[in-house]
């Protein structure tokens, strides 16, 4: 397998974005890539930090062409930014400004890149490095390569045709997305799919209910709206009215059954979960409203470990060992049962400190909640577990008292603060130093 397509299906008519209610073919995409390539350094890897999706598309799919690879760091705080450049010499930063004056720019009649519907890629290529989010700890980049990314995306693609009930590629699904594109998951669902899934998608992030709505009206059905468990529950949350929206696809955090039942209430149509990480990208997914058992991807196998899991696919460089304990079902079914770094040990009694911030959103009044060990080195066992709560009209013990109810009186948390908000960033993550602020 020397190389793989980098645009798929090759119809040059066919929509791959969605501009002001404005479909953009295939054809006219590569046209703006090849605007972009121009201006792009002979060598480099790419910080792309275009904040419209559609001008994302562009230059990754220009860096693609030139055969640099793009950093996606683990978030767009100037420091972290200027730390993931600092570690790849000869990184360049192109933003909506750069894309936007490229493309409005005088049509070049040769171009370094010449980018058209039927380009190929060397699948031996690095084409994007990720970097875990550091919530748990230090930020890891993960390079990948573009048979890599092939494999994922062409399985995300069938999973959603056949929630879509689509046999071909005769429909072309759109797409709206809630999260950013710099992030794994972001690129994944609303990049890579529109490149090499067929897909279409709408340029911006929409992030309130009604500016949802507004995005999801833009478009032509069938509509996907990939999102989080936090933008999810403000939408559900919302008297905002939507249109028809064939599937609901969700990732970054667990999402309780509870939660994506009213979602798929609300909009109509199916909701999908998608189970990943940085390291190895979406392996399985799950209709959360029905069940809690995860299908994994056809050639993905999972074997349990004292320490985690370990991960193994055709595209995959190497297996991957994720922290997540599962249980397997046969079939490809399997359960998650927690994370080893998220495992906790009290008076002989173990938990999952996931499982019981689960049980503390579930308490009647609470908005929002985490639970946590404030000791950051205490893994197998621990002292005290501490919570900050959203709760307004509620107090610390009257949440506590009602927590009592479903959880051990050894895993209730001391102390549990009630706060206004938590500092959630928007992918709904909760760094830990900012949860460790908030308790002092």
């Amino acid at each position: 397998m020397s190389s793989l397509p980098l645009l798929a299906p090759a119809d040059p008519a066919r929509p791959v974005a969605w501009l002001q209610g404005r479909a953009v073919s295939l054809a006219q995409f590569c046209t703006h890539v090849r605007a972009v390539a121009r201006h792009l350094p002979p060598s480099g890897s790419m910080l792309n930090l275009c904040e419209d999706r559609y001008r994302f598309l562009v230059a990754y799919a220009a860096a693609l062409g030139a055969g640099h690879p793009v950093l996606l760091p683990p978030s767009r705080a100037e420091q972290v930014v200027a730390e993931v450049g600092k570690a790849h010499a000869g990184s360049y930063r192109l933003q909506d400004e750069d894309v936007a004056a490229a493309i409005a720019g005088p049509r070049p009649a040769h171009s370094r890149s010449q980018l058209d519907v039927d380009a190929q890629v060397p699948a031996e290529r690095t084409v994007m490095i990720g970097c875990t989010s550091g919530s748990t700890g230090q930020p890891k980049a993960y390079p990948k390569l573009w048979k890599s990314m092939h494999g994922s995306t062409g399985r995300n693609a069938a999973a959603i045709r056949h929630a879509l009930g689509i046999a071909d590629d005769s429909q072309v699904p759109a797409i709206v997305a809630t999260v950013p594109p710099q992030h794994m998951y972001g690129m994944e669902l609303s990049i890579l799919l529109p490149l090499i899934g067929g897909m279409a998608v709408h340029a911006g992030r929409p992030l309130f209910p009604a500016d949802i709505a507004l995005a999801l009206g833009e478009l032509p059905a069938p509509r996907v709206l990939v999102s989080t468990p936090l933008h999810l529950r403000a939408l559900v949350a919302s008297s905002q009215v939507f249109p028809p929206t064939a599937l609901i696809i969700s990732a970054t955090a667990p999402l309780d059954r509870e939660l994506a039942a009213a979602v798929e209430a609300r909009l109509g149509g199916q909701l999908l979960e998608m189970f990943g990480s940085t390291e190895t990208c979406v392996i399985a997914c799950r209709r959360t409203a029905t069940g809690d058992a995860w299908r994994a991807y056809e050639g993905v196998e999972l074997q349990p470990r004292a320490d985690g899991t370990l991960v193994t696919a055709p595209w995959f460089v190497e297996p991957v060992l994720l922290q997540d304990i599962v249980e397997l079902r046969g079939g490809g079914e399997f359960i998650v049962r927690g994370r080893s770094s998220d495992m906790i040990e009290v008076a002989g009694k173990r938990a999952s400190l996931a499982d019981l911030t689960q049980r503390l959103l579930a308490v009647e009044g609470v908005r929002d909640a985490v639970l946590l060990q404030p000791q950051p080195d205490s893994v197998a066992t621990i002292r005290r577990l501490a919570a900050l709560v959203v709760a307004p009209g509620c107090s610390a013990r009257q949440i506590r008292e009602r927590l009592a109810q479903s959880v051990d009186a050894a895993f209730l948390p001391r102390p549990l603060k009630i706060v206004d908000a938590l500092p959630r960033n928007e992918l709904g993550k909760l760094p830990r130093e900012k949860l460790l602020a908030l308790l002092k």
